[in-house]
């Protein structure tokens, strides 16, 4: 099967030969040379971007002190594939499913205010693809879905929802283009079961993404209208206008915000709970254009008093339906440790939460603070 074409060259065989020999710093080379996407794979199968580096550390521990007894007769890539696969399998038995807020709960009442948030990790996290190295295209030619668009959300989310082994067998027939021979080994599992998963596994996925990926929405618009509407939205929340905001929704848009359960539903439902809240004027706000999960995305700041700046809140992921704003998840970075409700009222005033910190704007190269 094709590797990524724009891999570095690579004298693997005398790499892979001086490993097997026992040299760490060859291995550590082949490893790297794989890194990127053996970890949006794991990143795929677990939906978040900390249990992704846990099973790629435990995958690559596995490769080296197996390696020796790599024989040659499945590709590298396969065999790290192999590994990484079965490194996520053992991950998802041991901790419950990550899914968005929309999963989690009914939306709120937007006269509501929000709730208290989830304290354990059950979120999808956001991903930092350029950073990683994510590239555009397909990873093989038998791929169906292309790299970018395998890691949006919406795709991502509903991975979460498949039995692992289906999650598995799509990923690596439908996003990375092996065989079914190839997946069934992996497996250890025969062709036909791998066929049987892959078209329940299709159906499953189909029924929760949206017609149309983010990366062919973003390809239709163009980087100038693109920009266009970055600013406008941008424009919407910097002056606290409440109006321009809903008008770029669509009809039934929704507004989640994990670690929050609590999320909002439909153009004038999502106004409503803006107006009461986070565009009310107690909080003045700035954001950082980036991307995250192959999509659109904007490190919002608010203004601390006390720090005389506008420090980091939340990494907002906007999902768009033609030319408006279907869906947007604010990844928030404050602490889930206040016990009070109405800490969350005034969630911008909190204290960050290191991990979130880092899970929302550190891995996305975000400035600690805007003056």
């Amino acid at each position: 099967m094709a590797t990524s074409s724009t891999r570095a060259p690579l004298d693997e065989s005398r790499l892979l030969e001086a490993a097997r020999g026992g040299d760490e710093g060859a291995f550590a080379r082949l490893i790297e040379s794989y890194r990127s996407e053996l970890h949006a794979h794991c990143y795929r199968m677990l939906g978040s971007v900390h249990d992704a580096e846990d099973a790629l550390q435990d995958a690559t521990l596995r490769a080296w002190r197996g390696l020796a007894r790599f024989e040659g007769r499945s590709s590298l890539r396969s065999w790290l594939y192999t590994i990484a696969t079965n490194a996520c399998l053992n991950a998802i038995a041991k901790r419950p499913k990550r899914v968005l807020p929309i999963d989690y709960a009914p939306a709120s009442d937007p006269h509501t205010p929000p709730g208290e948030p989830v304290v354990e990790s059950v979120f999808v996290e956001p991903y930092p693809d350029e950073i990683v190295g994510i590239e555009d295209g397909y990873a093989a030619p038998e791929a169906t879905y292309e790299q970018r668009e395998s890691i949006e959300l919406a795709f991502v989310a509903a991975l979460q929802h498949l039995p692992p082994n289906q999650r598995a067998v799509l990923i690596l027939r439908e996003v990375l283009g092996f065989s079914a021979k190839e997946v069934g080994e992996a497996l250890d599992t025969s062709v036909a079961s791998v066929n049987s998963a892959l078209q329940r596994a299709r159906a499953a996925v189909e029924q929760r993404v949206p017609e149309q990926s983010q990366q062919e929405t973003l390809r239709q618009l163009g980087d100038d209208e693109i920009r266009e509407l970055v600013d406008r939205y941008v424009d919407a929340w910097e002056r606290n206008d409440v109006q321009a905001f809903a008008a770029m929704l669509a009809e039934d848009a929704t507004f989640a915000m994990p670690p929050l359960a609590t999320w909002y539903s439909t153009r004038e439902g999502i106004a409503q709970w803006a107006a009461a809240s986070p565009m009310s004027g107690a909080w003045r706000w700035k954001s950082i254009f980036t991307r995250a999960n192959g999509q659109l995305a904007l490190a919002f700041y608010s203004w601390d008093e006390g720090q005389g700046a506008y420090m980091p809140f939340a990494l907002n992921i906007l999902t768009l339906r033609g030319r408006e704003v279907s869906d947007v998840v604010a990844f928030i970075a404050k602490t889930t440790e206040e016990t009070d409700p109405e800490a969350y009222v005034n969630y911008p005033d909190q204290a960050d939460d290191p991990e979130r910190m880092h899970a929302a704007f550190g891995q996305f190269g975000m400035p600690e603070r805007l003056d």
